[in-house]
């Protein structure tokens, strides 16, 4: 246990190192910080600090540097994550926008989330558990080539290019088009394939291989939409912070690559007040231990999914959660109005 001034030094030591990246020795605490006290009483409480491991000497010097366990109670006790600027909260309504579908309004949100934090931006694909489909739209493109659109009520947009040895005719199209939407508008996805499957016989026979094709192709598109998927967006920003990954960046780099993995690390975080954040050795399970994420939840569909960022553990955690908490909070918000 350490005393109530002992944390605030620990919270003016995280604060200083993440600035500066340099150890923090007590003459800079008293020249930087009103603490009203003496030197000597500031080296005594990072001695207490030290003794319980929250706080490192890196080399000979005389400063110290947070440690894993140090960052994990500067963020217990961060009482309130820094607030946005009037204009970085303005930042976000412009970036986002009104989305035009899903994939578009995601691929923003990782972009925005970067350029807000520094970090690498993770955005989690909401569940199409609870998804029903709004509308499919066949779009003839020539005499062989059809696109197919599966419109679903959260928002999101499918689509793929078909190569069909049919050729294509506009009144065949319309027919199909209407016996595919009848068959299928408001059906929660896990439901539809049964659905498609009974088209081709309600078709008249020459249009048949055409609504094989066009069943063929929503049931595959409908199988990737159950697939978990994160949207990823400013990995260049590690190499920022190299210096802070003793081990090199590249095991981190083919950590996050992997999907699966970091898809599991976001399912088992705790997400309180909105934001939770893993640090440092708590992640090493998944070959992250050198870096910290912090994450918040978004509600897509009545579904919650997860998004966050994953940088050095050497973050500012206190603007990290801001934006984070925000974007979060704005992307609810935007996709409950489209």
């Amino acid at each position: 246990m350490v005393s109530e001034r002992s944390v605030e030094v620990l919270k003016a030591i995280v604060r200083d190192y993440v600035a500066s990246r340099e150890p923090v020795g007590s003459k800079t605490i008293v020249e930087r910080h009103a603490f009203g006290v003496s030197a000597a009483t500031i080296r005594n409480d990072m001695a207490q600090l030290e003794d319980e491991q929250l706080i490192a000497a890196p080399h000979t010097s005389s400063g110290r540097v947070p440690t894993d366990k140090g960052y994990r109670v500067f963020v217990d006790h961060l009482a309130g994550a820094r607030p946005l600027s009037s204009a970085q909260r303005h930042a976000i309504e412009t970036f986002l926008g009104a989305p035009n579908d899903l994939d578009e309004v995601l691929g923003r949100t990782v972009r925005l989330l970067s350029q807000l934090t520094n970090q690498v931006a993770l955005v989690q694909y909401p569940s199409m558990v609870r998804a029903r489909v709004q509308h499919i739209e066949l779009v003839r493109l020539g005499d062989n080539r059809l696109m197919v659109v599966l419109i679903t009520d959260t928002a999101r947009v499918e689509q793929r290019v078909v190569e069909t040895d049919v050729v294509l005719d506009e009144a065949g199209l319309t027919e199909l088009r209407a016996v595919v939407n009848g068959a299928t508008v408001g059906l929660l996805l896990q439901d539809v394939a049964p659905a498609l499957r009974a088209v081709p016989q309600q078709i008249r026979p020459d249009a048949q291989p055409l609504a094989g094709v066009v069943v063929a192709t929503l049931i595959e598109q409908l199988a990737a939409n159950r697939q978990d998927r994160l949207v990823m967006a400013g990995a260049a920003n590690l190499a920022k912070s190299e210096q802070d990954f003793s081990g090199g960046l590249f095991p981190v780099l083919e950590a996050i690559e992997e999907q699966v993995t970091l898809l599991r690390l976001f399912g088992e975080m705790q997400i309180d007040d909105g934001v939770a954040a893993r640090i440092g050795v708590e992640n090493a399970e998944y070959g992250l231990d050198a870096t910290s994420i912090v994450a918040g939840g978004y509600l897509a569909g009545g579904e919650v999914a997860r998004l966050g960022v994953l940088g050095p553990t050497r973050m500012d955690y206190g603007t990290n959660m801001a934006a984070v908490r925000a974007v979060a909070r704005y992307l609810s918000k935007l996709l409950g109005e489209h």
